[in-house]
């Protein structure tokens, strides 16, 4: 991973984010861009202001919030990233290189179509995940970056984590989304103390089994213990398994079923977006 990429406004939440994002691109080597996201200044929208506070989200970009001047909500994110770009001995860049720097980028337009343009040339994008009431602008910035970019997309806790990285949990459900995530994770896996491979009861689908994936790993010099739950309720199951394996993060496909399906009956990923309160690594092809 040599991009990581994260959206930029000048909230607690954010500067959590941040401090995560820069301890993992010190581990990997990675360059950090941070993005503050505006709209068009005709809507008068403030990001910052906004992020965790709305409430009347009707769809539109451009109508998240009213009677706030944009142009202003850039300066603070920018001094938060800079800030903690120092604290991180991280140099300010505006050319691309090789090693490690942070740069930083200032972009006008809805989180949707730029996140189809930023996130696909980034190999990890760092988003908030939404708080329990309101939020409603954290969470379409965290859906932009998952549904949108195609790349992964590690979802933080609103309080933040100590650590992330070191014991790393894997949800196997057989699918190509699962793979597909494990492949994407591959830089972090190398690197963690201990992975654990979580089933959720007999696996019956058609493609690898945990036993495979485990000999997979290996290849990498990753060694995995597997772990399976049991019980009707595998979102609940793989949270707990989770917890007790002692995991900081959790690495998954997401919406390997119709993503309006998920919104309807419920479903994993919908879970550990809104319900399940730790660090997620997902992607979403």
């Amino acid at each position: 991973m040599r991009v990581i990429f994260i959206p930029v406004a000048d909230r607690p939440e954010c500067a959590r984010a941040l401090q995560v994002a820069f301890n993992l691109g010190q581990q990997l080597g990675a360059n950090l861009c941070g993005c503050h996201i505006r709209p068009h200044g005709r809507s008068e929208v403030s990001l910052s202001s906004a992020l965790g506070s709305f409430e009347d989200y009707d769809g539109s970009w451009e109508n998240v919030w009213k009677g706030k001047k944009t142009q202003k909500s850039a300066a603070p994110a920018r001094l938060l990233f800079a800030k903690i770009a120092e604290r991180q001995h991280y140099e300010l860049i505006k050319k691309p290189r090789p090693t490690p720097g942070a740069v930083w980028q200032e972009k006008v337009g809805s989180p949707d179509k730029l996140l189809s343009i930023m996130g696909p040339i980034s190999d990890l994008i760092v988003v908030s995940r939404p708080p329990a009431k309101g939020g409603k602008i954290a969470r379409l910035f965290m859906l932009a970056a998952l549904l949108n970019s195609a790349r992964p997309v590690l979802v933080l806790p609103q309080s933040g984590v100590p650590v992330i990285g070191k014991r790393i949990s894997i949800a196997w459900n057989q699918s190509a989304q699962a793979a597909q995530a494990v492949a994407a994770a591959m830089p972090l896996l190398r690197l963690a103390e201990q992975v654990s491979i979580i089933t959720c009861g007999a696996e019956r689908e058609v493609g690898p089994k945990s036993t495979q994936l485990a000999t997979y790993l290996r290849f990498w010099g990753v060694k995995a213990e597997r772990i399976r739950t049991r019980g009707s309720d595998d979102a609940r199951a793989l949270v707990k398994a989770h917890k007790e394996s002692r995991s900081d993060l959790l690495v998954m496909g997401a919406y390997s079923r119709s993503r309006l399906r998920q919104r309807i009956f419920g479903g994993v990923t919908e879970f550990m977006l809104y319900q399940a309160n730790v660090p997620v690594l997902m992607l979403h092809t």
